[in-house]
């Protein structure tokens, strides 16, 4: 099956065109060539909680997206809020796949225990908050890949609950 994923980018320094989204770059390559799915919206928005939760709503419902990757806004400073504005929008999280994140990615990089990146479900679509930066990008989605099509069959009801 062919997943239709979208791509949010929370970042001021991006939404300003100040900064080369390379974190987009590494979720859409790793999207075509380890998914096997195929990109349906892509944006970049400022670290603001209210824009931040109208995008994800739009690109859930609207773009009917499987998957929504977002990146940027999972750290410790004020402006972070990427996890905060997304619990505000799914109706379920699951702990699981965030905790899978951290301890893959913490790995290779003790920092990656300050991320507050987190993971659930809305509607019939999966988000994933992922770090801001390209590296953290791939060792945190790499560390959850294998499990994404089982997640994603799921949610969407292609597979029921008894695998697990």
């Amino acid at each position: 099956m062919q997943w239709k994923v979208a791509i949010l980018t929370a970042s001021d320094k991006g939404s300003r065109g100040e900064r080369e989204d390379t974190s987009a770059q590494v979720i859409r390559e790793l999207v075509e060539e380890e998914l096997g799915g195929v990109i349906v919206d892509y944006r970049i928005v400022p670290d603001e909680q209210d824009e931040i939760m109208a995008a994800i709503i739009e690109m859930t419902e609207y773009y009917q997206a499987d998957l929504l990757l977002t990146t940027g806004g999972t750290g410790l400073a004020i402006r972070d809020v990427t996890p905060d504005a997304t619990l505000r929008v799914v109706d379920r999280v699951i702990p699981g796949l965030a905790e899978a994140m951290r301890f893959g990615a913490i790995q290779k990089t003790r920092s990656a225990m300050l991320s507050r990146g987190v993971c659930g479900i809305r509607g019939k679509s999966l988000i994933v908050n992922l770090p801001g930066s390209p590296k953290g990008v791939h060792e945190s989605l790499m560390a959850i890949m294998d499990q994404l099509p089982q997640a994603l069959e799921i949610i969407s009801g292609t597979q029921g609950e008894d695998v697990l």
